[in-house]
């Protein structure tokens, strides 16, 4: 049987410190295969966020611990915490986080500068990239330039273009219409197989077709029945 991707054990995490420290997680456990696709529910506030962040090494844990592809994340030093966000994970937010005074082909590209690909081995994966998403054409466009729905793809092809072993997306379609919803998530689902892949999401249709579901609730992380494909 394939080791999973990830193995998270009674992990906790809290808001705030000391005495007005809110607990989040307590003593959660929850494993992630590779390629797979995951879904996270839970009512606002349950900690699904703080699950993803923990997850990208955005946020420490206080106990537990999650090993991703055999590297136990609390263990790692800030620098190495730093090279495993840079290399091994791919965000997608809600808000596009887009640079405005970068075209979409030089946002993109910021995401493989810091890993020292070399100039025409970033432009030839960018290229990649934006054709993958559907804007091969609009490259050299700035963000005001694009719809909401555009400039998601956009910062899905930057979170992509590193290849990395997670992709990790928290409520992408928060921002989007529905017409402009659906390209992304097909984006996001397509990935699934390529790369694991984790969505945070509060609407049952993004949660359509995760081959898991889990639900963070009362603290802990529990599985879910998933919604059919």
């Amino acid at each position: 049987m394939p080791t999973p991707l990830v193995v998270a054990r009674d992990i906790d995490a809290s808001y705030g410190e000391g005495r007005l420290a809110t607990p989040v997680l307590r003593g959660a456990s929850f494993t992630l295969e590779r390629g797979t696709l995951t879904a996270v529910t839970g009512q606002s506030g349950s900690g699904k966020t703080t699950l993803l962040s923990l997850l990208g090494g955005l946020d420490r844990l206080q106990r537990g611990s999650i090993v991703v592809d055999g590297s136990d994340l609390a263990a790692l030093s800030r620098a190495a915490l730093s090279a495993y966000r840079r290399a091994q994970v791919g965000f997608v937010f809600q808000a596009f986080h887009l640079l405005a005074h970068l075209t979409a082909r030089e946002n993109v590209e910021t995401a493989l500068v810091p890993l020292g690909v070399t100039r025409p081995e970033r432009r030839r994966r960018v290229a990649l990239a934006l054709e993958r998403v559907g804007l091969g054409a609009l490259g050299e466009r700035f963000p005001q330039q694009l719809s909401g729905g555009e400039q998601q793809r956009v910062a899905v092809a930057r979170a992509c273009v590193k290849e990395p072993l997670l992709l990790l997306a928290d409520e992408p379609t928060g921002n989007l219409d529905d017409e402009s919803a659906g390209p992304v998530l097909e984006l996001i689902r397509g990935e699934r197989g390529t790369r694991t892949v984790v969505v945070v999401t509060h609407d049952a249709e993004v949660a359509t077709g995760a081959d898991r579901r889990l639900v963070v609730a009362h603290h802990r992380v529990e599985e879910a029945a998933c919604a059919p494909r």
